[in-house]
């Protein structure tokens, strides 16, 4: 893009795009930080485990658990496979395409996690959800809905 076509940030907007960036990047960094001090689990652990949990039977796709959370299939496989090695899932073979993987949660992954999510939760809350008014976390929320809808327009492109 031509420098004469671009839309810079003015200063309200520049100071904000930095703030998002910055409490994500330290929000982020601290979560992990005390998941690690509380659990055995890597904040990678957690996410992977939080969407095999959220299911009935703990059971995903590889590709669906990877497009979940944003992830390469290579990389999903290579933190599954690691995972898998210290008993919090297992990786199955697809009944219906011998080629794809199916990942399921083992007792070990589920006790590894409830016993986890209260810490996390209890960071979460008081990291974010407590500093913030009703009003301004439903704004948050809401801010962040929409630019997830973009995103997902844009994969649709």
């Amino acid at each position: 893009m031509a420098d004469d076509k671009v839309r810079w940030l003015d200063e309200r907007e520049q100071r904000d795009w930095r703030a998002v960036v910055s409490m994500q990047n330290r929000l982020f960094a601290q979560l992990a930080r005390e998941l690690a001090a509380a659990s055995d689990l890597s904040s990678q652990d957690y996410a992977v485990l939080v969407e095999l949990t959220d299911r009935p039977d703990g059971r995903l796709r590889l590709y669906e658990l990877a497009r979940n959370l944003g992830w390469e299939r290579s990389r999903m496989s290579h933190h599954t496979s690691r995972m898998a090695t210290r008993g919090l899932l297992t990786k199955e073979t697809c009944d219906t395409d011998r080629r794809g993987a199916v990942i399921v949660v083992s007792p070990k992954g589920r006790a590894a996690i409830e016993a986890a999510a209260p810490c996390h939760v209890a960071s979460v809350r008081r990291l974010v959800v407590d500093l913030l008014t009703p009003r301004q976390l439903d704004a948050v929320g809401a801010a962040a809905r929409t630019v997830l809808a973009g995103l997902d327009a844009e994969e649709q492109e």
